[in-house]
């Protein structure tokens, strides 16, 4: 699966609709194989985009769960700190 793609279920603050869009984007381009669609292509590649992002904002919408929202900046710092040491291994001084 794409990297590029968040979880966006149960944080806090909530996932916002352009978070949402921007995942569809990711995945929707990791799917078809481009980046940028050519013209031929824009209109199905933006209507699969639409789609993905409705059908996923219904699905958080929808999930319940009864474990405490994470706290999004935590989560980002942690994520950066296993980053910092995980690319800092190989590098000696």
């Amino acid at each position: 699966m794409c990297r590029n793609i968040k979880t966006l279920f149960n944080f806090e603050p909530p996932v916002t609709e352009d978070e949402i869009r921007a995942a569809s984007l990711q995945f929707v381009r990791k799917v078809s194989g481009f980046n940028q669609p050519s013209k031929a292509n824009e209109a199905a590649f933006l209507a699969a985009v639409d789609e993905i992002a409705a059908i996923t904002s219904n699905l958080l919408h929808s999930l319940e769960t009864n474990t405490p929202a994470k706290n999004r900046a935590e989560v980002a710092a942690k994520a950066r700190a296993r980053a910092a040491q995980r690319f800092s291994k190989g590098v000696e001084a």
